[in-house]
């Protein structure tokens, strides 16, 4: 899987609502050191599968303090692709 270096899954607290006909929006996604943010609007809500950290479910395409990313259900719980940052070792000059 192409990214699957880069990224991670990450499962996360998420608050929702259903609505009288069983539809499901996401509201709001919790970090895992508490903070929360509100899901500013769901742009699209479909099956399909994570390419990046794999799993499937309901993907939630969504915008978040103006940036928008994936949210996926995969019952009973909620990720998200975690960006992992890359670690640069720097090999150091040899002196003579």
């Amino acid at each position: 899987m192409e990214g699957i270096e880069t990224r991670r899954k990450t499962y996360v607290k998420v608050y929702s609502v259903t609505d009288e006909e069983g539809k499901t929006l996401p509201v709001a996604v919790v970090w895992r050191d508490g903070r929360r943010y509100e899901i500013d609007r769901v742009l699209e809500a479909r099956q399909a599968h994570s390419l990046k950290v794999g799993g499937a479910g309901m993907r939630y395409y969504v915008q978040i303090g103006g940036r928008r990313t994936y949210l996926f259900y995969e019952g009973p719980r909620w990720f998200v692709e975690e960006i992992v940052p890359e670690v640069r070792v720097e090999l150091g000059k040899r002196s003579a």
